[in-house]
């Protein structure tokens, strides 16, 4: 049985791991689609910076993150005096930084599902006089979908374990940016307290594995359906 503190870190940990992959899906579909379809000057520049959250420690990323997004940062405060949105000591925040994080994962998973589809196929869909934007809803995205499985629930994955930024960026704030790596974090530092952080530990190795298994599952589950 789940005690309330578990139940609010994991809880909290889906709201930003959820948020994180709708607010980065879209963006990760056009970049993909960029990368594996587009030559143009620059290319590998923008490859470079797409996967550089990979090689990056993931507080220099939450340090970035505060000096640009923060209450007082280059963007960040003009996002507070305009709109009087604040992503510093927020689980936006921390959704943000799961997002840039687990950004380079989805954006690769899609890619290579990209490069995969048949380009004669979209040729054809074209000489019969759809639009770009029409042969790519209705057959290079649908063709697409193993891939575009697999990235979410890779970056969805990773996001639940994101630790280096989300405390770097939005700090340890319980209920509000506590998620489920912080909070075991917090019990670790605690003495006496090495059960809960057990605890902890086993709840996220579960989730982290169900959510790599329904990866599995769905992309094998794509892939015949569109082989039939």
């Amino acid at each position: 049985m789940l005690s309330e503190y578990e139940v609010s870190a994991l809880l909290l940990s889906l709201k930003v791991s959820l948020s994180a992959v709708a607010f980065s899906l879209p963006l990760a579909i056009l970049v993909a689609w960029v990368l594996a379809r587009k030559h143009f000057p620059g290319k590998q520049l923008l490859d470079s910076l797409v996967h550089l959250p990979l090689v990056l420690p993931p507080v220099v990323i939450g340090y970035l993150l505060l000096i640009s997004m923060g209450r007082q940062g280059v963007i960040g405060s003009r996002l507070y005096d305009w709109f009087g949105v604040s992503f510093s000591f927020s689980w936006q925040g921390a959704a943000l930084a799961a997002a840039i994080v687990a950004f380079p994962l989805m954006v690769r998973a899609i890619r290579l599902s990209l490069q995969s589809v048949d380009i004669k196929l979209e040729q054809a869909a074209r000489t019969l006089g759809a639009s770009p934007l029409k042969v790519f809803m209705t057959i290079t995205l649908p063709l697409t979908i193993p891939g575009l499985l697999a990235g979410t629930l890779l970056a969805f994955a990773r996001s639940l374990g994101e630790f280096g930024a989300t405390i770097t960026f939005v700090s340890n704030i319980p209920g509000e940016t506590r998620t489920l790596p912080l909070a075991m974090f917090s019990f670790i530092e605690t003495p006496g307290a090495e059960a809960e952080a057990a605890r902890l530990c086993l709840i996220s190795v579960i989730v982290a594995l169900l959510a790599l298994l329904v990866s599995e599952w769905l992309t094998r589950l794509a892939q015949k359906r569109l082989a039939l």
